[in-house]
């Protein structure tokens, strides 16, 4: 598979889930990669270990995708690592799932700034980077920005606002030949997941109510991720393709 051949890939929040497994993804159909992450390099590490070690391409690069002057920072250092890129992956994210009276100015910030707030600086950035070929921009979303569950308050209103943008950002740009898509993943198998103790014998449990059977895993949305950043779906801007196993 090297229907990526030649192209360079900028992933955001690549260390781990979802974001690594497209990074490594993306260097088996032969881009250069660029993994990024805002604070866990030995993860990020890893993962361009993986990709260097089966004679991929990759670098690790930290920035915090929701601050302008780390932002140009990880396009330029882009740059001269690979040269220009083609490819954006907006997949960094920040969650906190609680009630309404748990609310916080703070809460909010944090993932407005790195849900929303990252994508709009990193897609000012690749409209410059990408020059006159353009290139593709995809955005993570998630089924909770359309059929939100309790206590997602803030995490469902800042992806919908992603799925705004990107129907918004797939207008403006489509002239510049560039095409904006996202990805909507329903309960993927993760770190995150773990975390919130949803693993193991639960994780099945849940997985056997959906209609395929299982939850996600990140390679079901990374395959995903390659169809929409290569020459396959070149007619396609402004879409939200829903990745969840018929999950709603």
């Amino acid at each position: 598979m090297d229907n990526l051949r030649g192209k360079v890939a900028i992933v955001t929040g690549a260390s781990k889930g979802i974001g690594a497994e497209i990074a490594r993804q993306f260097a088996e159909a032969g881009a250069a990669v660029v993994v990024n992450y805002a604070s866990n390099k030995s993860d990020a590490d890893k993962v361009v270990g993986e990709i260097l070690g089966v004679h991929g391409k990759a670098v690790a690069i930290q920035a915090d995708v929701s601050k302008s002057a780390d932002v140009k920072r990880l396009f330029a250092e882009t740059k001269t690592a690979f040269g220009r890129p083609s490819i954006l992956v907006n997949n960094a994210g920040v969650y906190r799932f609680a009630p309404l009276e748990e609310v916080t100015e703070a809460e909010f910030h944090r993932q407005f700034d790195t849900n929303v707030l990252s994508i709009l600086l990193t897609t000012q950035e690749a409209v410059n980077a990408f020059g006159p070929a353009g290139g593709s921009v995809i955005n993570l979303s998630t089924i909770s920005s359309t059929n939100p569950v309790p206590n997602s308050v803030i995490y469902s209103a800042s992806k919908s606002a992603v799925d705004t943008i990107t129907k918004a950002l797939a207008n403006e740009l489509v002239g510049r030949n560039i095409r904006v898509n996202a990805i909507a993943p329903g309960m993927t198998e993760t770190e995150g997941l773990a975390v919130a103790g949803i693993e193991g014998e639960t994780a099945r449990n849940i997985g056997a109510t959906l209609p395929m059977g299982r939850l996600g895993r990140p390679d079901d949305i990374a395959r995903v991720a390659i169809f929409l950043a290569s020459n396959q779906s070149a007619w396609l801007t402004g879409e939200r393709i829903t990745a969840s196993g018929g999950q709603r």
